[in-house]
Order: C-alpha cells, then structure tokens, then sequence
C-alpha cells in the first residue's frame, strides 16, 4: 500500500484550472498512485549503492536507463535468504512508497532473488577458482557401486522429488536400504546442506552409505543457486563415496554437478543410474544360468570320453591283456619259425645233402663221381654214392643255406 498521509484534498478552480497547494499536489500525486498502480508488483534492476542505515538497507535499482530508489526494512532483512551487493542482478518483488511531504518514491522490496546474470556470474567465479584445482576432472570421477546395500538421499522432506525417487528405488531395487537425510533447498541456505552433509560423511562408514544422492526437483536455475557454492563444492570432493547429484532439470548445470562423480538430470534419473534395474538383473540371471547349464552340459560329456579313453588304455595295458598280446606275438614268431624251418622243407619232400665231412652242398660241382654224400631227408639219412653229375643249362641260384632235392 502506498504511504499517503492526510485526507485526500479537492483541489480549488481558478478559471477552469486545477488549483493545489504543494500539500495538496502531493497528496493527489500520491492518490492517483494508489489507485492506478499495482499493489505488488516484479521488478528486473541491477543493485547500485547498497547502505545500511539504523538497520534499513538503502540501495538504488537501475537498468541502465533509468533509476529509483529502494528500501528494504530491517524487519524484512532478516527474513531474506538473499542479501544483494554492488552490481548484483536481482528480481524484486516490491510496492510503491510516496512521501507526500517531499514527493519521494521510494520501491519497498518485500522479498529480492538473484537474477540468472548473477547466478551465472557467480557460477563463472567459483568454477574459476576450483577449475585450476582440478576437482572438475574426469580422473577423480569414482565408479558407482554395481549393488549398494545403502546409500543416502540428500533432499528436501517432503517433496516430489523425494516421492518420485522412493517410487523409482522400489521398482528397480528394493533391496538397496534408502536413508533419507532432510536438508533445506530453497535460498541461502549453503551452511545447512555442507553441515548435513559433512555429518553425514563421518558416520557414512559405520552406517554402510556406498554412495550419495544430493537431490532436488525442478525450480528456474536462479533457485539452484546454492548449489553453486565452493563450500559446498569442497565438501562434495571431499566425499569418502561416490557423489551422484539429480539437481533441477536436465538443461541445469551447476558447480556441484561438475563436481561429484556422476551427474544425473533429474533426481529420478539419480536413482536410476546409481540402483540396477530388477528385471534386467533377471534376465542376465538366466541368460547366465543357461549358459552355466551349456558349459556344464559339455564339461560333463567331455569329462566322459576323456574317462572313456583313460578305460581304454588302462583296458589296454592290463597285465592280461598284455600277457595275450605277448602270447600271441610269440605263437606268430613260432609259426613264422617252422614256417622258414628246414625241418619244414623236408616235411613237404625236400631233401638236405651232405659231405662226408657234414658240410651241407650246395652245388653239383661240390659232387664228385664215386664220393659218399648223404642225403637227410624228414624222417632220417641215407648214405648215397654219386655215379655221375649233370650240370643243368643254366643253374638258378640255390638259397644261401640248403640245397633242395628230390628225396632219394
């Protein structure tokens, strides 16, 4: 409402025109102001000037081509998350102020964010001064763990994003125990997440935490502000388990998304990526049991022939068995011995001859007209006289130890 002291004054006629006192004019002023502006209303300015007088901060609100004057009480500093410094964009949600006892207009800020210019300003220095440090690079990023049995859920109690991501975990994994860690999420509030989060990291051991969901749904990127903090960006590297952050929408990067080990869009797609999916899980499960049955399958028939074979051979080499064989090869030899034997040769007719001397001959040219040979023949010898040789035509080669002949 507009500060307008006094009664409204109706203003004197001289010859048709509107006649005022400095008193009345500014309190007409101030009457058409009341009635034809806004009660509340937003307004885009860039902070110049800001002093505290006796409590109350003073500040001019300029766009660069025109300016006015704005005053935040003391009672409503207090209030505010979001006190702006020189050069600061803000948006203002304000109300006119007139003093009709100097005609001053003055916009009484009810309530001052950041606009998204500041936001990223402060988005670029703080990513300045950690980048160097190398706390954005993708070496220091840790592997989330395939199957958590609990990690933490950094958002705020209750919220919609707090229901989406209790939803998602019981259709993916409810195996996965959630500890739900409430922290605020909404203006200046940077100290209260880095303490949370702190305490949270120095019982995370004991408690079993295996990783960390720093979460909060939806909201322009001016609300995601203190997320760019370098406190609480430290505070995120210096997690003893891996940091997954699902902040605001997927368009919306902020230093503690750079930082932590995975970045997620949405606190939904958080859960997603740090809890296995049930069913695929299943689906390995029996692609692997199939798989297990096969190799087990031809292990089995393997291990048979290889059992079949080893039977084999000790079949084989049974004393027995190699006892038979033995027998066998020497009932060949024997058989192949009277078969080249002379005693056979004579059995079927052959006779050996002999000098008197015993030396077997081979030859008719070793016979001689009158001499004794004698003839051994398969059942005895006789005791021969040559009376005359005949030399054959062309004498065929007579094996190197007998000489065969008709008996007699």
């Amino acid at each position: 409402m507009l500060t307008v002291p006094g009664s409204t004054a109706i203003p004197r006629q001289h010859d048709g025109i509107p006649r005022f006192t400095v008193a009345e004019l500014n309190q007409a002023i101030g009457t058409l102001l009341e009635r034809g502006f806004a009660p509340r209303f937003l307004l885009e300015a860039t902070v110049g000037r800001p002093q505290q007088k006796k409590g109350h901060l003073w500040l001019s609100l300029a766009d660069g081509q025109a300016s006015i004057q704005g005053v935040i009480w003391a009672s409503q500093l207090q209030k505010l998350s979001f006190v702006p410094q020189e050069g600061d964009g803000v948006v203002v949600v304000g109300k006119l102020n007139f003093w009709a006892a100097r005609a001053s207009l003055t916009v009484q800020v009810l309530d001052v964010r950041p606009s998204l210019t500041t936001v990223l300003r402060q988005f670029e220095q703080v990513r300045s001064r950690l980048e160097p440090e190398g706390l954005f690079e993708l070496e220091r990023k840790r592997p989330l763990p395939p199957w958590p049995r609990r990690i933490a859920l950094l958002t705020s109690v209750p919220s919609a994003a707090l229901a989406d991501m209790l939803r998602t975990a019981r259709e993916r994994w409810p195996a996965t125990d959630l500890l739900v860690v409430p922290i605020p999420v909404q203006g200046n509030v940077e100290f209260q997440i880095v303490h949370a989060f702190e305490t949270l990291c120095r019982k995370a051991a004991s408690l079993g935490i295996e990783a960390i969901v720093l979460a909060r749904g939806g909201g322009s990127r001016e609300d995601l502000a203190v997320f760019d903090g370098e406190q609480l960006a430290r505070c995120l590297a210096a997690s003893p388990c891996p940091v997954v952050c699902g902040l605001g929408h997927e368009d919306d990067v902020t230093i503690a998304d750079l930082v932590a080990d995975y970045r997620a869009a949405t606190p939904t797609a958080a859960l997603v990526a740090v809890l296995p999916e049930r069913s695929q899980v299943l689906r390995s499960l029996v692609q692997e049991r199939g798989h297990l049955q096969r190799t087990l399958t031809l292990r089995i028939a393997s291990a048979r022939q290889r059992l079949t074979t080893r039977q084999e051979q000790l079949g084989r080499l049974h004393p027995r068995r190699v006892l038979e064989q033995r027998q066998q090869w020497l009932g060949q030899q024997r058989q192949l011995l009277r078969a080249l034997s002379p005693q056979h040769l004579l059995a079927r007719g052959f006779s050996l001859l002999r000098d008197a001397d015993g030396h077997l001959l081979r030859s008719v040219v070793q016979l001689l007209p009158g001499a004794d040979v004698i003839a051994e023949l398969a059942d005895g010898r006789a005791t021969l006289k040559v009376q005359g040789t005949e030399p054959a035509d062309e004498p065929a080669a007579a094996p190197p130890s007998q000489t065969a002949g008709p008996a007699g």
